[in-house]
């Protein structure tokens, strides 16, 4: 499944808030607080003007933004969530966060999704001390990601376990080692995603 290579600040800007929590994004979002393109200030944000549609498809797509996944494959994770047991929205979620791209970002082994996404593709990534190169790999709890050794004093890896700190309960990461166990599934209270999961099993919904 491709990844996403084109200017984030940009897609932040459309949809009107920081989906990426780094600094420079918030300064862009706070230096040009409207939509990008030319007609962009005379725009400003029109949120309580969309449609039930729009909403969901919004959400749908800062979504999919966050994880940095496709639509084909966002809709393959919706209908795998609504056979499972549970709240489908969480279920999404959480399906969602136990990808190994994820979870290396998560762990702070990488400073973006992306960035994450291209330790995994370049197989500088373990799962319980065997190498995989699939972004979308379900982490199961209990299992350990850890970085190759020969990438952990790289520049970019040492820079952003510095400057990332989820600090979150359910993934128990090892600083000094380099490596992060999963716990257990997270509750949807632990997970830091800015979304309304309802809108996106909605727009879902509608279309099946």
């Amino acid at each position: 499944m491709a990844s996403y290579h084109g200017p984030k600040a940009k897609v932040q800007r459309r949809f009107g808030e920081v989906l990426v929590p780094r600094a420079k994004y918030q300064k862009i979002l706070e230096k040009r607080p409207y939509p990008p393109g030319e007609h962009g200030k005379e725009k400003q944000y029109r949120s309580g003007r969309r449609t039930e549609y729009g909403l969901q498809l919004n959400e749908k797509q800062k979504l999919a933004f966050i994880y940095n996944i496709r639509e084909a494959q966002m809709r393959r994770y919706f209908m795998r969530a609504r056979r499972l047991p549970g709240v489908t929205g969480e279920n999404l979620l959480i399906l969602l966060e136990r990808r190994l791209d994820n979870l290396v970002y998560r762990a702070g082994f990488a400073a973006t999704i992306w960035a994450a996404r291209q330790l995994v593709k370049h197989g500088h990534i373990l799962v319980d001390g065997q190498r995989v190169d699939l972004p979308s790999y379900q982490v199961k709890p209990g299992q350990t990601i850890s970085v190759v050794e020969k990438m952990r004093k790289n520049p970019h890896v040492v820079e952003a376990l510095e400057g990332t700190a989820f600090n979150l309960s359910y993934l128990q990461v090892d600083r000094d080692n380099l490596s992060a166990k999963l716990v257990n599934l997270p509750a949807r209270d632990e997970i830091p995603t800015p979304i309304q999961e309802q809108l996106v099993v909605e727009f879902y919904t509608r279309l099946t």
